[in-house]
């Protein structure tokens, strides 16, 4: 029998039952309100959020000459909490800027210290060059009284919303960003629904013998917390491996959600149990290949210190079923593991699994998968 389609009252009684769910309301906002509510806490900016700041001096310097030319700027977006205070969900390159520009907006990137002025001299500026160079400071009072006085549109988004649209929204914001990663995105809007399992993430990601089997992912991979998406990944294929079709970017998402949602109960996730499991597969991966598990070998039987995503999935995966049989502390056992692995990597029905294109289908998934497993077996 085929499934009746919803008629167009029955869509609109649909879209009109999630429009209650949202309750907004429109702001006109100083800039100098905005400022002082920033530094009296009363505007949250999430540190992790706050990491993505990524415009350039001359982007910001152009924002700021906007301001002054009292140019149309778009407008901001908010989440209000219970407290009445206001977190910032859409909004931060402009934000930021105009606080880099006052002197308030502490460094978001600790590791680059001497890259980040505490206070921005305006450069660039292709409007009014005369501005070039200038400091707040330095600025006129009549044009800093311009700057303080300029208003922005604030559209807040009250805290009676439904939890799950607010989480949506920010979702859909924050997906066309300057340049960031899917998981800095994600540790992003994950914090509407709940924290707790993106918190694990980021903990568990400092963990030893995984931090030593991924040591050889870049450190652009990790200041965009490549580290913590390889976390998420183990989770998702080891949890949720039945939803998996082709794109694992979604996939994974959906299972940082569904993990996340407090009104999902399809999905449970054990901390205690999982970081066990976690911890003793990285510990068996250390005491085999360590930095190189997840690296292929070349030719000459050498490994490529590169960190592979299909050989991952495969390893961390394939290991599976042996945990409890497999003893990190045991150097013979751990010797047969190590040349099983190593055995596996140098097979070309293995190579041909991981390598060249459309292999990122489930089917090709779970022959990777199997492929380790035997060759584990093959060792016990």
């Amino acid at each position: 029998m085929l499934e009746q389609r919803p008629t167009g009252v029955d869509l609109i009684k649909a879209m009109d039952e999630k429009n209650r769910a949202v309750r907004t309301r429109s702001l006109d906002v100083s800039f100098n309100e905005l400022f002082d509510m920033y530094n009296e806490k009363e505007l949250i900016i999430s540190p992790e959020y706050q990491r993505l700041f990524r415009w350039s001096e001359d982007k910001q310097s152009r924002f700021i000459e906007s301001l002054l030319l009292e140019l149309p700027v778009p407008p901001i977006f908010v989440v209000e909490r219970e407290e009445g205070i206001y977190e910032l969900i859409d909004g931060l390159q402009r934000i930021s800027s105009y606080l880099h520009f006052r002197g308030s907006l502490p460094n978001p990137h600790e590791d680059e210290e001497e890259m980040f002025p505490p206070s921005l001299a305006l450069t660039g500026c292709d409007i009014v060059s005369e501005l070039d160079g200038l400091t707040y400071e330095n600025l006129p009072q009549a044009l800093q009284i311009k700057l303080k006085r300029n208003f922005i549109r604030v559209e807040v988004i009250r805290k009676e919303s439904d939890q799950r649209l607010r989480y949506y929204m920010f979702k859909r914001l924050n997906t066309g960003g300057e340049n960031l990663s899917d998981q800095e995105i994600r540790n992003c809007v994950i914090r509407l629904l709940d924290n707790t399992f993106n918190e694990h993430i980021i903990e568990i990601s400092q963990h030893s013998d995984f931090v030593e089997c991924i040591s050889n992912i870049s450190d652009e991979q990790r200041k965009q917390r490549y580290d913590q998406e390889l976390v998420l990944r183990f989770y998702a294929f080891k949890n949720y491996r039945g939803k998996y079709v082709h794109d694992v970017g979604d996939f994974m998402t959906e299972y940082m959600e569904a993990a996340s949602d407090p009104q999902r109960a399809d999905v449970e996730f054990d901390y205690e149990k999982e970081t066990r499991v976690f911890d003793r597969t990285f510990k068996i991966l250390r005491a085999t290949l360590g930095q190189h598990a997840f690296s292929k070998m070349n030719v000459r039987g050498t490994f490529v210190s590169k960190l592979l995503s299909y050989h991952y999935e495969s390893f961390t995966q394939g290991i599976q079923p042996y945990l409890e049989r497999l003893d990190p502390t045991d150097t013979t056992s751990m010797q047969k593991l190590r040349e099983a692995l190593t055995t596996i990597k140098k097979d070309q029905e293995f190579i041909d699994l991981t390598t060249g294109g459309g292999k990122n289908f489930a089917s090709y998934l779970a022959k990777r998968i199997e492929f380790v497993e035997k060759g584990i077996e093959a060792v016990l």
